[in-house]
């Protein structure tokens, strides 16, 4: 029988009269990487606390690894790791100190010179956490994290704050921990981090999920209209350029400068559209062909505004 990394039913959680978590269900496999997206607010803190043991669910039923991690937390600890997004270290303690002492409470660890040195740590291993620099904070904490050779890792905003390098050889250790077979669970706010890794991705919002699949599928949700976009002066006619367009096709800046058009994209939108642009005066700049992004797909689901 193949038991999932994580199997949710009917989940909730209220914190007096809010509802965190409202009826939540979610499973997945094994050896898979699952991105958690949503607003500030949404829920998804409180689901992984409630996964990683750490806050008793109203109702539902949760399985970790096959395990209540609420009432069998003892057996289920030592078979995942938990990344918090703040760190969780002293602040005076050093790099190589912080991995020696979680080190010594896992059974079989890894080798903490090797992990330190792979995280590009190696130079500040006798550095006290406090100063680190974020992303150097970051990677100690998922160092920790995966010490004890964890069969499912959670890892809360795992890039956050790290400069491009940094972010790019996390995302490398990531896909090595899939090929291995680890599960990943983590929480991000960036939409590429997610689209770029995740094997599937579960968006919730109030509590509840409003969508989930692969990163491809929920891209190609609507249809397979593709999209055009291009960037120029800002504050053009839209409505101008989307009455040249054939009938059914949007336009908006997107952002400043930026302009979306949404419809099916075939070589006589393209000339439509640069033959307009000529006629305002203006270069279209930066033009693109595609599908819609997981970011995209996200603002749509969970609105624009910005939250809390």
């Amino acid at each position: 029988m193949n038991i999932p990394a994580v199997e949710i039913t009917g989940l909730v959680k209220t914190y007096g009269s809010t509802t965190a978590v409202d009826g939540l269900d979610l499973r997945m496999e094994r050896g898979s990487l699952l991105a958690l997206l949503g607003p500030n607010g949404a829920g998804k803190t409180t689901t992984v606390e409630i996964c990683e043991g750490f806050l008793r669910p109203d109702s539902g039923t949760v399985r970790v690894l096959g395990l209540d991690p609420f009432r069998e937390g003892a057996a289920l600890r030592p078979r995942i790791g938990v990344m918090p997004q703040g760190g969780g270290a002293y602040p005076g303690v050093r790099a190589d100190e912080m991995l020696g002492l979680v080190a010594a409470c896992a059974a079989d660890p890894l080798d903490a010179a090797w992990l330190l040195d792979i995280l590009g740590l190696e130079q500040v291993r006798k550095t006290p956490f406090k100063r680190l620099s974020g992303g150097q904070q970051q990677r100690l904490s998922l160092a920790c994290a995966l010490i004890s050779r964890p069969e499912l890792v959670f890892l809360d905003e795992p890039t956050a704050g790290m400069d491009p390098q940094a972010r790019r050889l996390v995302w490398e250790l990531l896909e090595a921990l899939r090929s291995d077979g680890v599960s990943v669970l983590l929480t991000t706010h960036l939409m590429e981090e997610a689209e770029a890794l995740a094997d599937a991705v579960v968006i919730v919002d109030h509590g509840r999920i409003i969508a989930e699949g692969s990163p491809g599928s929920l891209t190609a949700e609507a249809g397979d209209a593709a999209q055009l976009r291009f960037k120029a002066r800002t504050r053009l006619n839209t409505g101008l350029l989307a009455a040249a367009l054939p009938e059914g096709h949007r336009v908006h800046e997107s952002a400043p400068g930026a302009y979306l058009v949404e419809g099916p994209v075939d070589p006589q939108v393209v000339s439509t559209v640069t033959a307009w642009c000529a006629q305002q005066g203006v270069l279209a700049e930066e033009l693109h062909v595609g599908k819609r992004t997981l970011e995209e797909v996200f603002l749509e689901l969970t609105g624009r505004e910005l939250r809390a």
